[in-house]
């Protein structure tokens, strides 16, 4: 008897104990279904005030869904630390993460992590300076740009200075970093624009994103040509760097300075007119169109290779008259 009574206690301990795991199986479950993507926003340099509004533009994005996705974010100490960058991409490889949002420090370097992570089932987003798209296709490769189309945004910095020119007119080019294609683009830009008015380019060299090397190279072009009217900036850091150097070189009002990204740094000089022209290519939205492009990949199930190729982004003209 004292058997049978124990036998069924048991029997009534096991049911309940099933009973209350039950629940907590489900829930389990719901929240397994409802895990957040986590995305990685990984940028250039964040010595660049661009790529630090690129990167307060996202993490404010995040606060406000916080429910729909974690971020993480980060970047190079400078523009040309490519090795760097591509160690950030393959640990966020080997952290899982669901997305790469990358804006590359080389258009050409960074494709095989990219594919390494495509191949490891990650959504990866280019976005800011486009992937070359030839390397992209030998490695059977589609990588989605988000992004502006740099050479109509430097044309339209271009166009606003042609105003102040004409034909025959010395210019000088200091360029972003030459293997990357918004450098590139930017440099085709602005020579379109002086086409136009028949300004004579005398040099096109690399300032590398920085205002020191921006500096370096406006201080030699002003000593190595000292007829420029103009110098057309890849980025507001070498423009900001040109100025220093005319100022330098005793040529204030004597030579024109246009630049790209409208920097808060670059408004100031914008007001004063030691700068005649940027260009906004909204640095935090650019970043918040990138990680709203692989959330919908991720939401719908779709494959790196289903994606768009290319959703291009706003860029305007900014001068003193539309502060």
């Amino acid at each position: 008897m004292l058997h049978r009574t124990r036998r069924r206690m048991l029997v009534a301990a096991a049911a309940l104990v099933c009973t209350a795991l039950a629940p907590l199986a489900s829930s389990d479950a719901l929240a397994q279904g409802a895990k957040k993507p986590k995305v990685a926003l990984v940028m250039k340099s964040l010595a660049n005030e661009f790529f630090l509004t690129m990167e307060n533009g996202a993490k404010d994005y995040q606060q406000h869904n916080a429910a729909k996705f974690d971020l993480i974010t980060n970047g190079i100490k400078n523009e040309t630390d490519t090795a760097a960058q591509i160690n950030i991409v393959e640990q966020m490889i080997d952290s899982h993460v669901d997305a790469i949002v990358l804006a590359p420090a080389d258009s050409k370097a960074l494709v095989p992590v990219v594919k390494k992570a495509v191949d490891a089932g990650i959504i990866v987003v280019n976005i800011d300076n486009r992937l070359d798209p030839d390397v992209v296709k030998s490695k059977g490769l589609n990588v989605p740009f988000v992004g502006p189309d740099n050479r109509k945004g430097a044309e339209k910095v271009g166009d606003f200075l042609a105003k102040k020119l004409k034909a025959g007119d010395e210019v000088g080019i200091v360029e972003g970093v030459s293997t990357t294609t918004n450098a590139q683009q930017r440099t085709a830009g602005f020579k379109d624009a002086m086409q136009k008015v028949g300004a004579k380019i005398d040099s096109v060299q690399s300032g590398e994103w920085e205002i020191d090397k921006g500096n370096a190279i406006a201080s030699a072009m002003l000593n190595q040509y000292p007829n420029l009217k103009a110098l057309l900036c890849g980025n507001d850091n070498m423009a900001i760097g040109a100025v220093s150097a005319i100022r330098a070189a005793g040529k204030q009002g004597k030579v024109l300075v246009v630049g790209y990204d409208d920097i808060d740094a670059i408004k100031p000089m914008l007001k004063d007119g030691r700068v005649l022209a940027t260009a906004n290519q909204y640095a935090a939205k650019q970043a918040v169109f990138g990680i709203d492009t692989a959330l919908k990949a991720i939401e719908e199930h779709k494959k790196q290779s289903d994606l768009s190729q290319v959703v291009e982004t706003p860029v305007d003209l900014v001068t003193k008259a539309s502060k």
